[in-house]
């Protein structure tokens, strides 16, 4: 099941996703759950999300996978939403 996380900011978060970046790549790399990955970008480009396309059981398995994000666990969300994704291309 292919879900679509996507993850924004808190507003002025820029430095807590600085801080704890490597340890969210790392994870995204080393989980075996993710399809495809990347940061969402401002007007200005800067990063203040997160689309993170995983490839799971379910949409319990999504969730875990979220709780445990460095991201998430560093407070740096404002909103984080889970949809089932369909791949067309």
């Amino acid at each position: 099941m292919l879900i679509a996380l996507i993850g924004r900011d808190k507003p002025g978060a820029l430095q807590v996703r600085l801080d704890n970046r490597a340890d969210h790549v790392e994870y995204l790399k080393s989980s075996g759950a993710v399809s495809q990955a990347g940061p969402l970008l401002d007007e200005a480009g800067e990063m203040c999300g997160s689309l993170v396309v995983l490839d799971v059981a379910d949409m319990a398995e999504a969730e875990a996978w979220a709780a445990a994000d460095p991201y998430a666990k560093a407070g740096l969300f404002a909103s984080v939403e889970l949809v089932p994704w369909k791949k067309v291309i």
